[in-house]
């Protein structure tokens, strides 16, 4: 059974830091892409960043230069570093994963995770 599973979320001040881990598991995502969606209070998801089977790395121009995503092959993880966060960053973070190119789009990605919450105060 193919399972993702997030970590790391929390309440964190604004400036501050947090890294999510998505954590895969039932077979071997290394040719597949691993995205990160968000979904703030009352509104719908929105990319934030994807990492391709190839190393191609995109963000939403929200997040550029604050977030990173890395994955570790070897251990079927993806980890989704933010740094300077703002109160606008809170939402539930979702992990996604698919052999795709359309990183940006929720409805290219078939296996997601549960989800972590991350809250932001001002």
């Amino acid at each position: 059974q193919v399972q993702l599973v997030e970590s790391g979320g929390g309440s964190v001040q604004a400036g501050g830091s947090l890294r999510l881990s998505c954590a895969a598991s039932g077979r071997s995502f290394k040719n597949f892409a691993m995205g990160w969606f968000r979904q703030p209070p009352g509104k719908e998801r929105e990319f934030v960043a994807a990492r391709g089977w190839n190393s191609d790395t995109i963000y939403s121009d929200s997040v550029k230069g604050r977030f990173t995503i890395s994955r570790d092959i070897a251990k079927n993880t993806v980890y989704l570093q933010m740094n300077s966060l703002k109160p606008e960053d809170t939402a539930v973070y979702y992990c996604a994963a698919d052999r795709t190119y359309n990183y940006k789009y929720d409805a290219s990605y078939y296996h997601w995770g549960q989800g972590t919450q991350v809250t932001v105060s001002s």
